[in-house]
Order: C-alpha cells, then sequence, then structure tokens
C-alpha cells in the first residue's frame, strides 16, 4: 500500500481533507486503509455504500461522490455524512425530507458542471439563479449546505484544470457570499483527484477525493 499517512500529511500541510475513493474495492481494503488513520470515505454508487457500511467501523464519515438519483436518498440519509453531488431543487427537496423522517442534519455540496465533457453532471455556472431564491433556513431546516464540488476536465493540459478549478472557487465566493453568508457551515471547496489533486490544493481545495493514488487501479469487469 502507498504511504497515505505521508499523502494525508501533504493534504493537511494545505488545511484540506483527504477523503479516500473506495468505490470498487472490497471491505479488506478499505479497513487497510482505515488502519492508516483515514475516517472519510468516498462512494459512487448508492448500493456500493450501503452494502460496505454496516460491515466497517461506525465512525468512518461516509462521502456519496457520484450522482444521486432522488428515489435512493432514503436509502443512504440513515448514515451518510456529506452528499458532495446536489445539482437540482428536486434533489435537494428530497434529501430534506428524508433527514427528517430520519431526524438527521446531512451535509450537502453544491455539485457545479466546470469540465469542458458534456458527460459530466453538475449546476452549470449560468444557470445557478435558483440558488438565489432559496430561503434555506426556513425551506432545509435538516440539511447543512457546506460548499461546493466539481471535477476538472481529463486532461494533460494544466492550464485547463487550474483554469476550472478557479472557477469552482469563485463559484463557492460568490454563494458564500450572496446565498450562504449566514450559514457558517459554508466553508467546503471539494476538488481535485489522483491526477490533479496537487493543483487542486493550490487553488484552495479543502477536501481532496484521491482513489488509485490509495487503492490502486479499479479491479476490472469481471474480476
Amino acid at each position: 500500500m502507498p504511504d497515505v499517512r505521508a499523502l494525508q500529511f501533504n493534504i493537511q500541510s494545505y488545511g484540506a481533507r483527504l477523503i479516500a475513493v473506495s468505490k470498487t474495492h472490497g471491505v479488506e481494503q478499505i479497513r487497510g486503509v482505515y488502519k492508516e488513520g483515514i475516517r472519510d470515505f468516498g462512494e459512487n454508487k448508492v448500493q456500493e455504500m450501503m452494502e460496505k457500511q454496516p460491515l466497517l467501523p461506525n465512525d468512518i464519515q461516509w462521502h456519496l461522490i457520484g450522482h444521486l438519483q432522488t428515489n435512493k436518498v432514503k436509502y443512504i440519509v440513515p448514515f451518510v455524512y456529506m452528499i458532495h453531488t446536489v445539482d437540482s431543487p428536486k434533489l435537494l427537496a428530497e434529501i430534506e425530507k428524508q433527514a427528517a423522517k430520519n431526524q438527521r442534519s446531512i451535509r450537502i455540496l453544491f455539485q457545479f458542471h466546470i469540465a469542458r465533457e458534456e458527460s459530466k453532471y453538475g449546476i452549470k455556472p449560468e444557470e445557478l439563479d435558483w440558488l438565489y431564491i432559496l430561503d434555506f433556513s426556513r425551506a432545509y431546516p435538516h440539511l447543512l449546505p457546506c460548499g461546493v464540488m466539481g471535477m476538472a476536465t481529463f486532461t494533460e493540459d494544466e492550464s485547463v484544470i487550474r483554469s476550472e478549478f478557479q472557477a469552482l472557487k469563485n463559484l463557492f465566493h460568490r454563494l458564500k457570499r450572496d446565498v450562504f453568508s449566514d450559514h457558517h457551515s459554508f466553508t467546503e471547496i471539494s476538488m481535485g483527484m489522483s491526477s490533479d489533486y496537487p493543483i487542486a490544493l493550490e487553488e484552495g481545495a479543502t477536501l481532496v477525493r484521491i482513489g488509485s493514488l490509495i487503492f490502486g487501479s479499479r479491479p476490472s469487469v469481471g474480476q
């Protein structure tokens, strides 16, 4: 296993936190990383997170970092720590509904589409007007707005990656100033993965989502 503690120390030196992306990796591999002191784990799929969560220590903080369908919210709300991928009023309302049922406060991030690939999810920066009309505290009393999340274009052109991370940081500051100034929880910028996290840290990431550097390549289908 790579030196997870050294990786974590490097990330913490920027004032950021490491989320170990454990998607497609088994419970024993997660336990190995857990023993290195990591407590934040990210999963892309609801079903996979649900299967792993009961088999692992209770102090793990589970982050849903993949696209979330409204009909699956109810399955993760009882235990999820943070949902990184809120991208519509409909999803926001469903998370509030399920959080109220479970009497939990759920941390959420708003996902923005900052990359050139159209296949990536997220709110387009020019389509965020709906966030400006939210009476958040009154409409969503069980949700904690914690910040923003985004994925950069998959490219070797570092200038493109850097500019996209800068755009996300600017969106964070804009929302912090205009919409969430009264919410002390609004502090997080979730950006950066194994291939581009050093740039993300330089550009102000507070949460970085790293999988292959920690767990190695994902298993091939059928293995």
